[in-house]
C-alpha cells in the first residue's frame, strides 16, 4: 500500500453492540425488559453509512460534545478462506444518547463520525489480537485503555457468528465494539480537542474536531 494514500473503507461497515464484556454486565440486567426479555443471542449490529468515513488527519465538524469509540475493524478480503482479512483502527465517534439497543441514525451517522487509521495490517502480520489494548489520548491525556481481550465474542467468533446469517463482501469491515469507561460512560470530546488512538504495531490515528456551522 502506498503511505501517502490514506486509507479508508470501500464496503459496508457494521458495528457490533454490546461486544465488551463490562457494558455488556452493566446492561445484563436490564436486558429481560421489553421488548426483548431476554440477552441477545446473535450479534446486535448498526451500519456506518459512507458519508460517515474520515481519514486520519480529519477535522471532524461536531454540534457539541461526542463520544468518543476506538475499536478495531476487520476488514474482509477478496477469499477468507485463504485467511485474507485485515485489521484497521477505528474512531466510531457518536452523539451521546441513552439506549444502545436501536441507536438512531442521526446519533451514530453524522458527516465524519468513523474517523479511519492510516493503514490497515494483513491480520497475519498482527499475531493474537487478544493481546492487543488500544489507548485513546484526548489533548495528550490518557483517558481510556480498551482491552480487546475483554471481547464478549473474539474477532474470529464475532466473524463466525455474522457470517451465518449474511454474507460479508470483499471490502466490508466488521468493527469489534467500543468498550465504555467503569461507570458506563464513554470518553467525551469537543470542538477544539485533538483526539489519538494507538495500538502496538499500528500507525497511530489522529485527528481534531471543530465546531459546525451554525
Amino acid at each position: 500500500m502506498n503511505p501517502a494514500v490514506l486509507w479508508l473503507p470501500q464496503g459496508t461497515v457494521y458495528g457490533a453492540l454490546l461486544n465488551f464484556r463490562r457494558e455488556f454486565d452493566l446492561w445484563a440486567p436490564k436486558m429481560s425488559d421489553a421488548p426483548y426479555k431476554a440477552p441477545p443471542k446473535a450479534p446486535v449490529l448498526y451500519i456506518k453509512t459512507a458519508n460517515t468515513f474520515a481519514p486520519s488527519g480529519a477535522a471532524v465538524a461536531v454540534p457539541g460534545e461526542v463520544e468518543v469509540g476506538a475499536t478495531l475493524g476487520l476488514v474482509i478480503g477478496d477469499d477468507l478462506s485463504q485467511g485474507q482479512l485485515s485489521v484497521a483502527l477505528l474512531n466510531d465517534l457518536s452523539l451521546p444518547h441513552a439506549s444502545y439497543y436501536r441507536p438512531p441514525l442521526r446519533f451514530r451517522n453524522r458527516d465524519g463520525f468513523l474517523v479511519c487509521g492510516p493503514a490497515t495490517r494483513p491480520i497475519s502480520e498482527v499475531g493474537d489480537l487478544a493481546a492487543l489494548a488500544l489507548e485513546v489520548r484526548i489533548n495528550d491525556v490518557l483517558v481510556q485503555r480498551v482491552e480487546i481481550s475483554t471481547l464478549v465474542r473474539s474477532a474470529r467468533t464475532l466473524l463466525a457468528d455474522v457470517n451465518e446469517f449474511m454474507t460479508l463482501q470483499p471490502g466490508d469491515v466488521l468493527t469489534l465494539g467500543t468498550d465504555c469507561l467503569e461507570d458506563g460512560a464513554r470518553p467525551r470530546a469537543r470542538a477544539g480537542d485533538r483526539i489519538e488512538i494507538t495500538a502496538p504495531g499500528f500507525a497511530p490515528l489522529n485527528h481534531t474536531l471543530i465546531a459546525e456551522e451554525a
